[in-house]
């Protein structure tokens, strides 16, 4: 049986307010801008965020250092350039 790969994306600034829930692997640090959001800052290549999406699916983001991800209220979350996206 051949192996499922999952399908895989190189994109630009995105945004989204599907989000449910997203989970950082260690190479984050987080801080919090004067505007209230949080700003989670890449401090290494190939840092990961798994998030969850409000239709139920899932998806792996992979970032380079400096990478930047931004949650305001509402759930939104905006995801700095370039950055790769797995389906799970």
């Amino acid at each position: 049986m051949p192996k499922k790969t999952a399908a895989r994306n190189v994109e630009n600034q995105v945004y989204s307010n599907r989000v449910v829930r997203s989970e950082f692997d260690r190479n984050w640090r987080t801080v919090v801008s004067r505007s209230g959001y949080v700003i989670y800052i890449a401090t290494a290549n190939h840092a990961k965020v798994t998030v969850l999406l409000a239709n139920g699916s899932s998806k792996l983001l992979i970032f380079n250092k400096g990478g930047r991800v931004l949650v305001g209220g509402g759930g939104t979350s905006h995801y700095s350039k370039p950055h790769i996206a797995r389906n799970l």
